[in-house]
C-alpha cells in the first residue's frame, strides 16, 4: 500500500506542475498591487505550514497593507493552503533559474521566507540578484540531517550564506545552521512557532461542538493520531491486553491516510475481537472532508447510538485530529514505527495529555524534550505499549502528573510567533 501511495503522491506532484508558472503569472496579474510590499512564505508541507500560519496571522495584524503569497511543495498541503489568509497561493515550481525569474517578476516580492529548512538555491540566488531579502523562520537542522553531509554542504552553502535573517528554533539548531553557511550576525534563536500554533488551537477548541459533543465519554480514552500500519501493528496487538486490564477503555484511532484500504483492516480487526466499532461519520453524521462517503462493506456499520459505549472509533476524515485530542486521557502518536518519522506530539501535549510513541523519534526535538520532562514515553514492543497505556489509564495521579508536565513544556516554548514576526518586519523594512 505504501508504494502505491508514494506513486500517487509523485503523480500528483508532477501533474500539479503542468502549466504552474503560467497560473502564478495569471493569478498575480489579478491580485498583485505593486504599490504595496509583498511577503512570500514557502512551507513545503502541512507541518511547515502550521509553523508559518501564526507568523502570517501576526503579520496581518501588524501590517494590514502587506500582501502575502504562499507556496508549498507537497500535494498534502494543497487543501491546507486554502485555509490561510493570503492573497495568492500555489505549488512551488521545481528549482530552476527560468521559473525562479518568472515567479519573481510576477510577484515582485519585498521579502521571501522559507519555513523550517527547505531552502531552494536557485530561488535564493535569483531573489538576491533582484534585491529581494530572504529569510528562514523556525530554522531546524536535525543532528542526523543529510544536509550536513559534505556534498549537501557544498551545494547549499551559498544559499544559506545569502540569507538575510534567520531564526533558529534553539541554540543547537542555530549552531548547525552556522555550519551550513548562515552568517553569525544574521542568526538568532527565535523558537519554534508550532508551539504557539498548537497552544492557540487547544485554548480555543469548542468542546460543545457537534464533533466533540458526540465523542465525550466517561470511558478512559486513548486517541491514536496519524498512525501508519506499522504503528497499528503494535498498538492493535496491545489493545486486547489493555482491555483485559481496563475493561471500559476506548480507542479512537485516526490513521494518517484515512483511505478505505487503510480503514478496512482496522474495522475487521475490531469485529474479529468482538469489539464494538464505529466510523466517526456514523457517530456525527459527517462525511469525508471532500464530501464523499467511503465505500466500506455494510458489516462495518454500527447500530449503536452515539451516546452508548463504543470500544473503537475510527476517524475517517482529515483535519479534525487536533480537536479530537481534547477528549483523550492518553495519546498515541504515530510515525515512530514507520519510516515517515514521528508526527506531531505537541498537539496532545498542549491539552495536558501524556503521549506514547514508538522508538524512531531521534529527528524530533520536541519528542526528546517531552521524554526528558516525563510528559511522554517511548515504546518499542507490544508489551511496553500495553504497560504504559495501562499505567496511565489506571493511575489517575500518574496520568495527571505526566500530562501536566507535557502541558508545561509547551507553555515554556511559547512566544516564537512574535519573535519571528520581528524578523519578518525587519526584512520587509530593511
Amino acid at each position: 500500500m505504501i508504494a502505491s501511495d508514494s506513486r500517487s503522491k509523485l503523480s500528483r506532484t508532477l501533474i500539479a506542475r503542468v502549466g504552474l508558472v503560467d497560473r502564478w503569472i495569471a493569478d498575480a496579474s489579478q491580485v498583485r498591487d505593486r504599490t504595496r510590499p509583498l511577503a512570500w512564505f514557502h512551507a513545503p508541507s502541512v507541518g511547515e505550514g502550521l509553523q508559518a500560519r501564526p507568523i502570517i496571522e501576526a503579520l496581518r495584524r501588524a501590517l494590514p497593507e502587506v500582501q502575502i503569497a504562499y507556496s508549498f511543495f507537497s500535494p498534502s498541503a494543497e487543501s491546507f493552503a486554502k485555509t490561510l489568509d493570503v492573497d495568492i497561493a500555489n505549488y512551488l515550481p521545481f528549482d530552476s533559474d527560468a521559473d525562479a525569474h518568472a515567479l519573481m517578476d510576477a510577484l515582485a516580492p519585498t521579502a521571501l521566507f522559507f519555513v523550517k529548512l527547505d531552502v531552494w538555491p536557485k530561488l535564493v540566488s535569483v531573489a538576491k540578484r533582484k534585491g529581494v531579502r530572504v529569510g528562514l523562520l523556525s530554522g531546524t537542522v536535525a543532528p542526523a540531517s543529510r544536509r550536513q553531509g559534505t556534498l549537501s554542504r557544498a551545494i547549499l552553502h551559498e544559499a544559506y550564506a545569502a540569507l538575510d535573517v534567520v531564526g533558529a528554533i534553539d541554540a543547537a539548531n542555530g549552531e548547525r545552521l552556522r555550519g551550513l553557511g548562515v552568517a553569525n550576525d544574521r542568526l538568532c534563536v527565535s523558537g519554534d512557532t508550532r508551539f504557539d500554533q498548537v497552544w492557540k488551537r487547544a485554548a480555543s477548541v469548542d468542546r460543545t461542538s457537534a464533533l466533540l459533543r458526540e465523542l465525550q465519554s466517561d470511558q478512559p480514552t486513548v486517541v491514536a493520531g496519524s498512525t501508519w500500519p506499522a504503528d497499528e501493528a503494535v498498538l492493535l496487538a496491545a489493545w486486547p491486553h489493555v482491555k483485559r486490564r481496563v475493561a471500559n477503555a476506548r480507542l479512537i484511532i485516526a490513521p494518517h491516510e484515512p483511505t478505505p484500504e487503510h480503514l478496512q483492516p482496522i474495522l475487521e480487526w475490531a469485529r474479529e475481537r468482538g469489539l464494538s466499532v464505529a466510523l466517526l461519520k456514523e457517530l456525527t453524521g459527517a462525511t469525508a472532508s471532500d464530501g464523499s462517503t467511503l465505500p466500506l462493506d455494510s458489516d462495518s456499520r454500527n447500530p449503536n447510538s452515539p451516546r452508548r459505549a463504543v470500544d473503537v472509533v475510527i476517524v475517517d476524515r482529515v483535519g479534525v485530529l487536533g480537536d479530537i485530542y481534547a477528549v483523550a486521557d492518553v495519546a498515541f502518536v504515530g510515525g515512530a514505527f514507520h519510516t515517515a518519522g514521528l508526527h506531531s506530539v505537541l498537539e496532545p501535549a498542549a491539552y495536558g495529555v501524556p503521549v506514547v510513541f514508538g522508538p524512531s523519534h531521534s529527528m524530533s526535538r520536541e519528542a526528546g524534550l517531552l521524554l526528558q520532562q516525563n510528559g511522554a514515553r517511548s515504546v518499542a514492543t507490544r508489551e511496553q505499549c500495553e504497560a504504559v497505556i495501562v499505567e496511565w489509564l489506571a493511575n489517575k495521579n500518574a496520568r495527571a502528573m505526566s500530562g501536566a508536565r507535557a502541558k508545561e513544556f509547551v507553555q515554556s516554548e511559547l512566544g516564537a510567533a512574535d519573535r519571528s514576526l520581528q524578523l519578518v518586519l525587519r526584512a520587509i523594512t530593511l
